[in-house]
């Protein structure tokens, strides 16, 4: 019987926490299924954030021990997408290894974007292991304040 880690729900959680947690359960649950039977240590996922200001979305990402070259972002019809692999860095030459826990594997990480994006100035830059990916907003969909003209 394999051990679920139990993640309550706090009443001051926001709905967006909520699905996130959901989320992260699903992903736990659909990696521990297809995981079954496999012998290769724990399947990684890099750790990303989302956020947003008046003018852009921004994605950061961790991406330790890895290469730019390693790393590919596409965008196409509003779905960014973050994909590449982390090689393993275990050398097996006379060595018996007792724990691995240093996980690695492809990875792809999909995002829908809304459609008041503008595809043509994405901008993405990797430094320490860090990517971040700048999605500027369409300047049709920016906010615009409307002068009351008197009567």
């Amino acid at each position: 019987m394999a051990l679920i880690r139990w993640e309550p729900m706090s009443r001051t959680m926001s709905s967006w926490e909520g699905f996130e947690t959901l989320r992260r359960r699903l992903d736990r649950l659909f990696d521990d299924f297809t995981r079954e039977g496999e012998t290769a240590g724990p399947r990684w996922m890099p750790t990303i954030d989302v956020s947003e200001d008046k003018d852009k979305f921004i994605i950061h990402g961790e991406f330790p021990g890895m290469d730019k070259k390693d790393i590919h972002i596409t965008l196409q019809e509003n779905v960014l997408t973050i994909s590449g692999e982390k090689k393993s860095q275990r050398e097996e030459k006379d060595r018996s290894y007792h724990l691995s826990e240093r996980a690695h594997g492809h990875f792809s990480r999909v995002f829908s974007l809304p459609s008041q994006v503008d595809p043509n100035n994405v901008k993405a830059e990797y430094k320490n292991g860090v990517l971040q990916v700048e999605i500027p907003k369409s300047p049709e969909s920016k906010a615009k304040e409307i002068e009351i003209q008197p009567k």
